[in-house]
């Protein structure tokens, strides 16, 4: 009997999950490799799983011009920057709070250009979200550290310049070998930063199958579970399920690590979480309707 198919929601949910999870198993590994060096075992494996899922052959490599490899290797060193800075905060701020802060640049990239009123609702959401835990505003208190703030800012950047790198090596080389080849990019960017981090810690067995579980969960597993999700899953219903991403990884947080969020915390986690869905179910149907 044929085992029934797993609904695209479904992987679009787990895939969120693995990620977050993989994030929470990061921060155990901190205390042993410092965020640099749990970014380095994240790219390290996660560009070895890659190649071995897509194989990107030399022959097909070669059909591809300079342009398109410097796109790969702007592509790698945005994936570097952006998965170092967003380390670098999660050691600073619980789970629910790094991601909150983060996806300001997704949708930043979202509602950029645009000249839609509807869209200005969406923006002073999101900011009132992040007024609410910004260790500038008196609303927020002492024990939210203003250097994972930045951080976790700096990281939303890089990740809305990740968005627009990654649609650009698509174009340019087809499936997933593009990313794999960035992440090969990314690792090499990131070799000195995990050795200086971790040093010898890098050599321990135990470390290392922890940090090859960590990777497959926050790289291969969960776009994998996307790109099949994707085959039958409307791009607007996908982009309103990741638009839970800081919902989903402050109950991570919560669950895996134990982290308790203040109620302004929450109510900052909700705003940015609507006015993501928001925006997201606007430009789905603005889009569907032009």
């Amino acid at each position: 009997m044929k085992a029934p198919a797993v609904p695209p929601t479904a992987l679009a949910i787990l895939s969120m999950l693995s990620v977050q999870v993989g994030a929470a198993l990061a921060t155990q590994l901190f205390p042993a490799l410092g965020p640099g060096g749990v970014v380095f075992l994240r790219m390290a494996f996660g560009a070895v799983a890659l190649l071995l899922v897509w194989r990107p052959r030399r022959q097909a490599l070669r059909t591809y011009g300079w342009a398109a490899y410097g796109k790969v290797a702007l592509f790698g060193l945005t994936t570097a920057a952006m998965s170092f800075l967003f380390y670098e905060a999660l050691a600073r701020l619980p789970l629910g709070l790094a991601v909150t802060v983060e996806f300001v640049g997704p949708l930043g990239v979202a509602v950029a250009g645009s000249r839609r009123w509807i869209d200005l609702l969406w923006v002073a959401l999101a900011a009132g979200g992040i007024i609410l835990i910004s260790p500038w505003s008196p609303l927020a208190g002492a024990h939210i550290d203003p250097v994972g703030v930045v951080f976790a800012l700096l990281a939303g950047a890089f990740w809305a310049g990740y968005i627009v790198m990654s649609a650009r090596v698509g174009q340019a080389i087809p499936g997933g070998a593009g990313l794999a080849l960035a992440l090969v990019v990314a690792t090499v960017v990131l070799t000195p930063v995990g050795v200086a981090s971790a040093g010898w810690a890098l050599l321990d067995p135990r470390l290392l199958a922890l940090g090859l579980v960590m990777a497959l969960l926050s790289s291969a597993i969960p776009f994998s579970l996307e790109l099949v999700a994707l085959r039958s899953l409307p791009t607007r219903v996908f982009g309103v399920l990741m638009s839970m991403e800081p919902a989903v990884a402050s109950l991570v947080g919560f669950v895996a690590l134990g982290e308790t969020l203040a109620p302004r915390s929450l109510v900052a986690i909700a705003l940015v979480t609507l006015a993501s869905v928001g925006s997201s179910r606007f430009h789905a149907w603005q889009r569907a309707t032009a």
